[in-house]
């Protein structure tokens, strides 16, 4: 299976922690656990699994990008309980192998999710978890309004979005694709990551708009959704308002967990 590819950026990725930015699954680990981590970038969150299971339990986790992974592997090489390899998520090869088995904004770049969805439920052994955590790009809010030339270039990142056939709603349809898998006594929490100013979070949060501009620019330049001084206008302005006059980010988020 053929899948547009997207390289995600790792000043985003590294500020990750288990506890902060996949709290579901933080509360669902226990010593002595198999976790499955798809889509793991660079390992920031599958790391804090890693502790969070250990000292007897072994986390793996898998990522198409190598790059990421040797980031991945170089940062954490002092974690014991801890691998990582290079596997696509649509191919996933596990059969009944992990207690939990997870993805944390991962299918949003995914044009087949009910592929991988259907792999993580194989990975999983009977009775063990799939705790999927993922955005509504769609709903994602800003206060006060950001400037036109942001906003240009947000819907010219949804546009390309689409047009890849990534969903740009796709934790508002976990719930229906946990369903169709088969999964069992499915849990679905609202899980927006909300920041105001004063925050200590604040400046790093509102910062991923900065990164995913400079990541995603190019290519959608490239695919004509934007012209280029439209993207350096907005590259221009947006950290400029978001350090003077951002007051409150909201990013949509949904977690589904279910059982096998």
């Amino acid at each position: 299976m053929s899948e547009q590819s997207h390289r995600s950026d790792p000043r985003i990725l590294n500020r990750r922690t288990l506890e902060r930015d996949h709290r579901r699954l933080a509360d669902l680990l226990r010593p002595g656990m198999s976790v499955l981590d798809v889509g793991c970038g660079t390992g920031a969150i599958t790391a804090g699994i890693a502790r969070k299971i250990a000292p007897t339990g072994q986390a793996l986790g898998v990522d198409r990008d190598e790059t990421l992974l040797a980031d991945a592997r170089q940062e954490h090489q002092s974690v014991r309980n801890l691998m990582f390899e290079n596997r696509d998520a649509l191919c996933l090869p596990f059969e009944s192998r992990f207690d939990v088995v997870t993805a944390a904004r991962t299918l949003q770049w995914i044009s087949q999710p009910d592929v991988v969805i259907a792999g993580m439920k194989a990975a999983a052994k009977p009775g063990g978890w799939v705790v999927v955590l993922d955005y509504n790009h769609e709903n994602n809010s800003w206060e006060p309004l950001p400037p036109l030339e942001f906003r240009r270039f947000y819907q010219a990142f949804l546009d390309w979005r689409k047009a890849n056939n990534w969903d740009n709603r796709i934790a508002d349809h976990l719930p229906d694709l946990f369903r169709s898998a088969g999964m069992k006594s499915i849990q679905t929490f609202l899980d927006d990551e909300t920041v105001l100013r004063g925050d200590p979070e604040f400046l790093a949060a509102a910062a991923i708009w900065s990164h995913v501009i400079q990541r995603t620019g190019a290519a959608i330049v490239a695919a004509g959704f934007l012209h280029r001084r439209d993207l350096l206008a907005a590259e221009e302005c947006y950290e400029g308002w978001a350090q003077s006059r951002l007051q409150k980010q909201s990013l949509s988020m949904r977690t589904v967990v279910s059982t096998t």
